[in-house]
């Protein structure tokens, strides 16, 4: 079974056919449907290519599931004690939503 190691929004996964991945929203415009990365490594079984930084000769497909995503809140708290300090913030990241089709 093929393995692959891919980078997008500044992290790296690793992904084999099939798998179904939320990542960082995907800088897609229009309603693209299908996106390639280039692989760190590759494991093929016992034999692991590695790229330096990137193999150029072989790609990954993938085909985005749902272009735009919320995440959960996540909320931070700043609160002192006594001193009537007390503030909240929130976040959500947007997130695209990904299925690892096939690795060439």
């Amino acid at each position: 079974m093929k393995k692959a190691v891919i980078s997008t929004g500044a992290k790296q996964y690793l992904v084999k056919e099939g798998d179904v991945l939320s990542v960082e929203k995907l800088p897609i415009g229009g309603s693209k449907t299908k996106t390639d990365f280039e692989p760190l490594m590759i494991i093929d079984g016992d034999k692991i290519n590695i790229g330096h930084p990137a193999l150029t000769e072989t790609k990954v497909s993938a085909d985005i599931i749902e272009p735009d995503k919320l995440s959960e809140k996540t909320v931070s708290i700043r609160y002192k004690a006594k001193k009537r300090v007390h503030t909240v913030k929130g976040h959500r990241q947007h997130l695209s939503v990904i299925k690892i089709t096939k690795i060439v």
